[in-house]
């Protein structure tokens, strides 16, 4: 999604080194890696151990791509431990839950088939949705619903969630999506009642905005002067956190600006590169899960 827009976006240079942060199945990697010459190299992360397994697979001949399994959220940390003092020319973003994480089962993203009710992006890591649930309260479940979700009927959600786990504890997506179905009381055209509600759920089990907060500190960090962040997102929560990021480091700071000289400190550190793109036409054809799909992509200042 966006692919060819975000590798314009990132300007890559032949020798360069890159870092994918959301190395999926390897899609955009493969894109940095044609682009790049002998010398250039590319560190792909993924907090899924899955994503990391395949693409030692599909990679295992590629002697310019180092595979981490960890979270963009420590990128600040990762990046000088495995470029060895090289310079970091760009950082892609791919936001949200990968095609092959929706299309299994048993990781337990989608209500469209039935699985246990996990929605970790790292299955080694923390607890599945189904141990929040049975003991969330009403207004802390409410509260996640409404805010990550931005699902209208949320009290209504967790109030059934409430009196559902009553009887039996919640363990499988196909159980959640029929229960959210019958609280909901209208529905978004082309979509499922469950929708919003699941979304909410995956962001705040994979605790998404905290992480893409410090992943976007950690990649401006890395960045050497002139290199390239490059960011996808595919809601308006995750473009919100984004936009105002870009914005901020793309500006003096509020406090300094008036003053006769401003300090280095207080100077912008990001150039805005362009206006924030979409996909064609030709891509939404193809790829129906591209439509909401958002590039933006800033500039590091020396």
């Amino acid at each position: 999604m966006l692919a060819a827009e975000a590798l314009a976006g990132l300007a890559v240079e032949a020798g360069g080194y890159y870092v994918d942060a959301t190395f999926g199945r390897g899609g955009h990697t493969s894109l940095l890696l044609q682009a790049l010459g002998r010398e250039g190299r590319v560190l792909a992360l993924d907090r899924d151990p899955q994503a990391i397994a395949a693409g030692r697979q599909r990679f295992a001949d590629e002697m310019r791509l180092t595979l981490v399994h960890a979270s963009f959220a420590d990128l600040g940390t990762l990046v000088p431990a495995h470029a060895h003092d090289r310079a970091c020319r760009g950082v892609l973003f791919d936001l949200g839950v990968s095609s092959p994480q929706l299309d299994d089962p048993q990781r337990g993203f989608s209500f469209r088939a039935d699985g246990p009710l996990d929605m970790r992006m790292d299955p080694t890591r923390g607890e599945p949705v189904s141990a929040w649930l049975a003991r969330a309260g009403l207004d802390e479940m409410r509260q996640v619903i409404a805010t990550f979700g931005e699902e209208r009927f949320a009290r209504r959600v967790a109030q059934a969630i409430v009196a559902a786990r009553r009887a039996h504890a919640l363990t499988r997506t196909g159980e959640l999506a029929a229960l959210i179905g019958a609280a909901v009381r209208t529905r978004e055209p082309g979509k499922h009642p469950a929708t919003r509600t699941f979304q909410a759920l995956r962001m705040f089990i994979n605790d998404e905005l905290g992480q893409l907060e410090r992943g976007l500190a950690g990649a401006l960090g890395a960045l050497a002067p002139g290199g390239r962040l490059a960011v996808i997102s595919f809601h308006s929560l995750e473009d919100r956190v984004v936009k105002r990021f870009m914005q901020r480091e793309s500006q003096i700071d509020p406090a300094l600006k008036d003053l006769p000289l401003v300090p280095p400190g207080a100077q912008p550190r990001l150039k805005l590169i362009g206006r924030k793109s979409r996909p064609a036409s030709a891509e939404l054809q193809r790829n129906p899960r591209a439509r909401s799909a958002l590039l933006r992509v800033a500039e590091r200042l020396a």
